[in-house]
């Protein structure tokens, strides 16, 4: 059985084949046993004459509206709530099929057929049933299944016929004809379900990556603007005191607006991988203009033992550490440390100067929270620390959290 991609008036999309499956389960069930089992009551010679044409009336009636109604019910995508399976069913064709039904049932019972005569009623309280919450749906069949036992006892005391048998069996036909098309309706309602989780947890897929994205703009063009914002500040005081000074921090500011726009072009373009050792030398330079004591301490023998994925992830703290530092802090000391002990690649980012902890980012969903949680995914863990006028970056990551999939698709 193979489901469609797409599908056209048959209930959720994707679930073409299973809705012709329920369809056919369902209505071909519950046709079967009314035309060939009440229908072979309905036209046997030795039923009364009397009997067999109100009959046949009643099996039709509650043949036709029944598959209409069922049909109806499973063209209903499933709505999502708990008390709320389905729809109103059209009055006139529950009318006539719950007249038919009467019908039948009342002449069997009337020639004390305590076999089949709830066939019928029974058929139409379930179909009935399928349209209301499921509370109320049990209160119904419940109530069915009482009545049933009361009429066929009633009968049965006034014909002197066995009580247990015409008490028992029609009660029992009632809750069976119930648990077998409610049952499969149930999986139809499950499915329909199904392939709407589906279908969010492909839209939210689709929300996070874009969350991502947005998250790593925003470190881009955030970083970028930061420092050119410094340096066109040490620009303009030096403009007329060192002018020759001033027209190099210039041209780094006419340099670091090329590399904000390159860098945004390939975030866009999706290839984009940050560099630690990038990071780290462009932090050491941003920190020495910003006139930051800035000490690197960087074991290069182990450098190259982290794969991209995980050096990307770090050279995502080595930003946004470095661009708390201008930003939240009057910082006139800095250290970085990077060294890979007992298998985690470790990074350390400190400065002195701090007012307080960052605020900016790491609230709105693009700073350092977000980056914890995208070192957590990988293994690794990321805290932060604010002590006196002191405030400390901490990261730490797997070696091997650079090799698997996920990672390598963060690093996009």
């Amino acid at each position: 059985m193979r489901d469609a991609p797409n599908d056209q008036g048959a209930g959720p999309a994707g679930l073409t084949g299973f809705h012709r499956y329920t369809w056919w389960s369902l209505i071909g069930t519950t046709e079967f046993f009314l035309v060939f089992l009440v229908g072979e009551w309905v036209l046997d010679e030795d039923v009364a004459a009397w009997a067999r044409i109100p009959g046949a009336v009643g099996l039709a009636a509650t043949a036709v509206a029944s598959a209409v109604l069922l049909s109806r019910r499973v063209a209903i995508a499933p709505a999502g709530a708990p008390d709320s399976m389905g729809d109103r069913p059209p009055v006139a064709w529950l009318t006539a099929g719950s007249v038919g039904a009467a019908l039948l049932g009342g002449v069997a019972l009337a020639v004390r057929n305590y076999e089949l005569w709830s066939y019928a009623p029974a058929t139409m309280v379930t179909v009935a049933a399928t349209f209301l919450s499921p509370r109320r749906r049990r209160e119904l069949i419940a109530g069915a299944v009482a009545v049933a036992a009361v009429l066929g006892g009633a009968v049965a005391l006034a014909s002197g016929d066995g009580l247990v048998h015409a008490t028992a069996f029609p009660a029992v036909m009632v809750a069976s004809v119930a648990w077998i098309t409610l049952g499969m309706l149930w999986g139809w309602d499950v499915a329909g379900r199904l392939n709407r989780a589906r279908g969010l947890a492909a839209e939210l897929a689709v929300k996070d990556e874009r969350l991502r994205f947005a998250a790593d703009l925003h470190d881009i063009q955030g970083h970028h603007l930061q420092v050119i914002a410094l340096k066109g500040e040490l620009a303009a005081r030096l403009v007329e005191a060192d002018p020759a000074r001033a027209a190099a921090e210039m041209k780094d500011v006419q340099r670091l607006a090329t590399d904000a726009l390159t860098d945004t072009r390939a975030v866009v373009q999706g290839y984009r991988r940050t560099s630690l050792d990038a990071e780290i030398a462009n932090a050491a330079r941003v920190l020495a203009a910003a006139d930051i004591d800035a000490q690197l301490h960087i074991e290069p023998a182990d450098a190259d033992r982290l794969p991209t994925a995980g050096r990307h992830l770090l050279g995502l703290v080595m930003r946004e550490a470095t661009t708390n530092v201008l930003r939240h802090s009057q910082a006139r000391r800095a250290e970085v440390d990077y060294r890979l002990t007992n298998g985690f690649a470790r990074l350390r980012v400190s400065n002195d100067g701090a007012a307080g902890p960052p605020r900016s980012g790491m609230d709105t969903g693009t700073g350092l929270r977000t980056l914890a949680e995208r070192l957590e995914a990988a293994g690794g863990d990321l805290t932060w620390e604010h002590e006196e006028d002191s405030f400390v970056v901490a990261a730490a990551l797997p070696v091997k959290a650079g090799t698997d999939g996920h990672s390598e698709g963060e690093a996009g």
